[in-house]
């Protein structure tokens, strides 16, 4: 039976999954490059973290999350014509992956050995890398360098993961309020119009 952590993990890459492929069926790739964006943008977080915490990518030891991506796949070809009418199913999966990515990223971090400061920015890593590279693949500006609340609403999660952990809480409650805590914030964050400053050059 898949632990926990694991069920969060496909989860977190079905979701991710999806909404790269949205995002590419806009740009009307065909379906090898759907599949690819929707990949990278599962897998890429993942990736990077693994490669700087010094251990083999999470991907290369189970395939089953290039298989979920597929799934991803197929399910937004045949139930495209629904997914294109809710207008914010890109947003939704988005940001659940976000949250669920966040978490794993915090845990593994920790489950390393690393201190907690460590862990928030692979957990940052894990939810928004792999989001950043679908943006470049798409042609567009990753939303993370955007004025929209993104990467932040990880930090805020990998603090609460801490503040949970701190307090010596049951290890299940921590992840589900770590998670449940990025997504909220995400969704405040974009129903209120929340942002950071934007910069500005000189004039």
């Amino acid at each position: 039976m898949p632990t926990f952590v694991q069920i969060i993990e496909f989860v977190g890459t079905f979701a991710f999954a999806i909404s790269g492929i949205r995002l590419a069926s806009a740009k009307q790739f065909d379906w090898f490059g759907a599949y690819v964006v929707g990949l990278v943008t599962a897998i890429g977080g993942g990736t990077i973290r693994d490669l700087l915490l010094g251990v083999t990518p999470f991907w290369m030891t189970d395939p089953v999350y290039l298989v979920c991506s597929g799934l991803a796949l197929l399910w937004v070809i045949f139930l495209g014509k629904y997914l294109i009418h809710l207008h914010n199913t890109f947003f939704i999966f988005d940001s659940i992956g976000l949250a669920l990515f966040t978490v794993v990223g915090v845990g593994k971090a920790l489950a390393l050995g690393y201190p907690f400061w460590v862990a928030i920015v692979m957990g940052s890593i894990t939810g928004a890398a792999g989001g950043v590279i679908r943006d470049v693949f798409i042609n567009e500006i990753p939303l993370i360098f955007r004025k929209e609340i993104y990467a932040i609403a990880c930090v805020v999660g990998g603090m609460v993961y801490w503040a949970c952990d701190f307090a010596s809480l049951n290890p299940m409650f921590t992840q589900i309020t770590s998670g449940v805590s990025v997504f909220i914030v995400r969704i405040l964050a974009v129903k209120y119009k929340i942002c950071l400053p934007i910069l500005k050059g000189n004039q």
